[in-house]
C-alpha cells in the first residue's frame, strides 16, 4: 500500500479458492470475488462451473486520506437470471493489514447476520497481501538524485567509492541488496541505461577481482543486478525455452534416480520387463528418462539465440568484452565464457528448473518424486554451465553415466555463447528506452469499446461502439470484427500518453485514453473502455511498452473528459488547457502488476542512502577537516592503492553533492508531512 497526495492505494492479489459450496444444479458454481476497501470495490472475472476457481488477478483500490479501512473479500456465484448467490466472505481489520499482512488460506464466513443461511461449510479463499507503506513525492523532487545515479554509471571511474552505487553496495546485504538490485535494474531500464548500469558494476567487480575463479561468485551488487535484470527482461524467453520440458516432467511423474543411496528398488518392476530388482536396472531406466528430458532442454537452449532478448545479448556482449580485457592470458581463455554461463545457466536456467513455481513455470511446487527429477536435471544443467570444470570431482560420482552427454553439450554451449554475443548495435548512453515489443508481431488483441470522435448529442452509453483491436510495435489498429477486412489504425510512434480515465468522465468504469500527436502537432484523444480492471491494466501495460521509445511524451494530461464546455476533472473551460494530472511513463516488463515506477524506485534508493548518511559524512567529510596525511586519507576512505590527492578531493566533492541531495529530499518529505498534518487539523473544506 502506497500513500501519496491522491490517497492510499492497496494492491490485493486474489489467487484462488477451494471447496466452494455448489449453488447450481450442475453441482458447481460460477464464482467471482468482490473486494471492498473503504468506499471502493472491485470484482474479479467470473470462472464458470467450478468449486475450485483460480483467478490469479490483482485488484488496485484507492482510498482518500483518513483512518485506514478494513479489507473485505466476498465470494459470489454469478447467475444469469435472478440474484447472485452469496458464497462467503473474509475480512481483515486495518491493524492486521499493517502489522501482519495475510498470506495463506482463510475460511470463508457467512454474513454477520442471523438470517443468512451459510449452508454448512463455505470453503476457503487463498489470499496474499503485502503491505508497503511509504510516501512517494512528486517526480521533480527525485530528479537530482536520479541525475546523480545516472552520472555514476556514465563516468569512467571504476573505483569511485563515493558514488551512490558504491555507497549503496557497502550499506546493504542479503535480502536488502536483492531488493535494491531489483529497484536499480528497473530504474535504469526505464531510463534506457540498463546496459551502462550493468557495465559500470561489471567494471567495478573486475577491478577488485584478482582470482578469475572467484569472479561474480559472491552476492555482490553486480551479481544481484545482473540476476534481477535477466528476470525482468528474460522471463518470456525462459518460459519459451524451458516450459515444454518442465511440463512433461510434471505430467509424466516418472521415477528417476542415479544415486544408489537413494534408490527404491521396489520400483524396478515398473521400469523393467525382466522383473528383477537391481541397481543397474534402475540406473539404466533413470538414465534413459533423464536423457529424454535433458536432451530437449539443451537443444532448446543452444537453438534459442534468435529468441534471446536483444537487451540480454547486448549485456552479455559487454560482459564478454570486459572480462576478456581484464584476463587476456591464454590460461584464462575460458573466463569470458564462464562469466556469461555463470549468469545464464547457474543463476537463470538451473534455478528455474529446480523451482519452477518461483519462475511462474508452474502453479504449484513439485511433489517429492518430481522434485528429485528436477534436482537431477538442474545439477546436469549446472555442470554444463560450469563448462565441465568440476566434472568427475566431489562426492557425486554417481553422475558419471551422464558425463559423455555433458561433455558433448559443453562444446555446443561454447558455440551458443559465441553466437549469443555476436550481436550488432549498442544501446546509447542516456538514449531513449529500447522498444519492448516486436515491431510487426501482434502482442495483444481483443474487443474494446471505442468512443466516437464526435458523439454529438448522443447519450454517453451510445457513444461507445464495440470494435476489435490489434496492437503491434508499429500500429494500434481496429475493425468491426476480427475477420473484417477494412481496418483503421493509429501509428504507435504518434502516442504521447496512455492513461486511465476517471469513472465520472463518462459514468463508465475501466476507461483509458490514448493521446496521440499528428504531423502538425495537434493532439487527439481516443477513449477506450475495457471489460474489467485486469483487461484495463493489461492494455495500459501493452500500449506503454509499445510506445516506450517515443520522444516528446506528455508530462501531464486530463484524467477526465471535455464535456459540457469544460473538463470534468479540473473544470477548466479551455479545451487546450494544460493537463491537471501527471502522466505515467512507467511501463511493465512481464505481468502488468510489476511496473516500472521511477519515483517509487528512486524513493527506495533514497531510503537506503539515508541509512548510511552518517557513515558517509564521517568517512569523507569529517576526515577532510583533519590534518591527516594523504596516505592516512587513502586508508581511512578506502580509496584504491595509488590514488592521488586530486582523486581523494573528487571523492569528497561527490560525497558532498550526494549528502546535499539527501538533505533536500529529507526537507521535501518533512514539508509534505507538515502539509498533511495541517490538512488533518483543519478538516475538509466546504464548497
Amino acid at each position: 500500500m502506497l500513500e501519496d497526495v491522491r490517497g492510499r492505494c492497496l494492491r490485493c492479489h486474489v489467487l484462488k479458492a477451494r471447496d466452494l459450496a455448489p449453488r447450481d444444479i450442475s453441482g458447481t458454481s460460477d464464482p467471482f470475488a468482490r473486494v471492498f476497501w473503504g468506499s471502493q470495490s472491485l470484482e474479479t472475472s467470473t470462472i464458470k462451473k467450478t468449486r475450485f476457481p483460480h483467478w490469479d488477478e490483482v485488484l488496485e483500490l484507492r482510498e482518500m486520506p483518513g483512518a485506514p479501512s478494513p479489507l473485505r473479500v466476498e465470494l459470489w456465484d454469478w447467475d444469469m437470471v435472478g440474484k447472485n448467490d452469496f458464497l462467503g466472505m473474509v475480512e481483515f481489520p486495518p491493524k492486521v493489514l499493517q502489522q501482519n499482512p495475510p498470506n495463506g488460506w482463510f475460511r470463508l464466513l457467512p454474513f454477520p447476520r442471523a438470517e443468512e443461511d451459510s449452508g454448512g461449510s463455505l470453503g476457503a479463499l487463498r489470499l496474499k497481501v503485502r503491505l508497503l507503506e511509504d510516501r512517494v513525492l512528486p517526480s521533480r523532487c527525485y530528479r537530482p538524485l536520479l541525475e546523480l545515479l545516472m552520472e555514476s554509471v556514465l563516468q569512467p571511474a571504476e573505483e569511485d567509492v563515493s558514488s551512490p552505487l558504491a555507497v549503496l553496495e557497502e550499506l546493504t546485504s542479503g535480502d536488502c541488496r536483492q531488493d535494491l538490485a531489483t529497484k536499480l535494474a528497473k530504474l535504469f531500464l526505464g531510463q534506457g541505461l540498463a546496459g551502462p548500469f550493468l557495465d559500470y558494476l561489471t567494471r567495478r567487480e573486475l577491478a577488485r577481482t584478482t582470482d578469475p575463479n572467484t569472479l561474480f561468485r559472491s552476492n555482490s551488487l553486480a551479481s544481484k543486478s545482473m540476476e534481477q535484470f535477466m528476470k525482468l527482461v528474460g522471463m518470456p524467453y525462459l518460459h519459451e525455452v524451458l516450459k515444454p520440458v518442465i511440463s512433461r516432467v510434471f505430467e509424466e511423474k516418472k521415477y528417476i534416480e542415479l544415486d544408489p543411496c537413494k534408490m527404491d528398488l521396489g520400483r524396478t518392476k515398473r521400469l523393467s520387463f525382466k522383473g528383477t530388482s537391481s541397481e543397474e536396472h534402475v540406473r539404466e531406466a533413470s538414465l534413459g528418462l533423464l536423457m529424454g528430458y535433458l536432451g530437449p532442454i539443451v537443444d532448446a537452449i543452444v537453438g534459442s539465440v534468435g529468441r534471446c532478448p536483444p537487451a540480454m545479448r547486448l549485456a552479455f556482449k559487454r560482459l564478454h568484452q570486459r572480462v576478456e580485457e581484464r584476463f587476456p592470458q591464454d590460461e584464462h581463455k575460458d573466463v569470458k565464457y564462464l562469466a556469461i554461463s555463470g549468469f545464464l545457466f547457474l543463476r537463470f536456467f538451473a534455478p528455474a528448473i529446480l523451482t519452477p513455481k518461483l519462475f511462474d513455470l508452474r502453479d504449484h511446487h513439485a511433489d517429492p518424486q518430481t522434485g528429485r527429477s528436477l534436482l537431477l536435471l538442474a545439477k546436469a544443467v549446472q555442470s554444463i554451465g560450469n563448462l565441465g570444470q568440476q566434472l568427475g570431482q566431489g562426492k557425486e560420482l554417481w553422475m558419471a553415466p551422464l558425463h559423455p552427454f555433458l561433455l558433448q553439450s559443453i562444446l555446443r554451449v561454447r558455440d551458443f555463447l559465441d553466437q549469443l554475443v555476436d550481436v550488432d548495435g549498442e544501446e546509447e548512453a542516456g538514449g531513449p528506452a529500447r522498444a519492448l515489443v516486436p515491431p510487426s508481431v501482434t502482442v495483444r488483441e481483443g474487443y474494446l469499446l471505442k468512443r466516437k470522435e464526435e458523439p454529438a448529442s448522443l447519450a454517453t452509453r451510445f457513444a461507445f461502439k464495440k470494435r476489435y483491436f490489434w496492437l503491434s510495435g508499429e500500429t494500434l489498429s481496429y475493425a468491426k470484427s476480427p475477420d473484417w477486412q477494412m481496418r483503421s489504425s493509429i501509428p504507435v510512434s504518434h502516442i504521447r500518453a496512455v492513461e486511465r480515465v476517471d469513472e465520472g468522465a463518462f459514468q463508465l468504469p475501466h476507461v483509458m485514453q490514448v493521446v496521440t500527436q499528428d504531423g502538425s502537432g495537434t493532439l487527439h484523444t481516443t477513449y477506450l473502455q475495457c471489460k474489467n480492471v485486469n483487461d484495463l491494466n493489461q492494455w495500459l501495460s501493452a500500449l506503454r511498452k509499445a510506445s516506450a521509445p517515443n520522444p516528446d511524451k506528455l508530462a501531464t494530461c486530463h484524467p477526465g473528459a471535455f464535456r459540457g464546455a469544460r473538463w470534468t476533472c479540473c473544470l477548466q473551460a479551455e479545451l487546450s488547457a494544460a493537463g491537471c494530472s501527471h502522466t505515467h511513463s512507467a511501463v511493465t516488463l512481464g505481468d502488468w502488476s510489476d511496473p516500472l515506477d521511477p519515483d517509487a524506485e528512486t524513493q527506495m534508493v533514497y531510503r537506503q542512502l539515508l541509512l548510511g548518511r552518517d557513515q558517509l559524512r564521517m568517512k569523507f567529510l569529517e576526515d577532510f577537516n583533519m590534518d591527516s596525511s594523504p596516505e592516512a586519507d587513502m586508508e581511512d576512505s578506502g580509496a584504491m592503492e595509488g590514488a592521488c590527492p586530486d582523486a581523494l578531493a573528487g571523492q569528497r566533492e561527490a560525497a558532498s553533492r550526494l549528502l546535499e541531495v539527501l538533505e533536500d529530499l529529507n526537507r521535501a518529505h518533512e514539508e509534505f508531512q507538515q502539509q498533511e498534518q495541517r490538512k488533518a487539523v483543519s478538516g475538509p473544506r466546504g464548497p
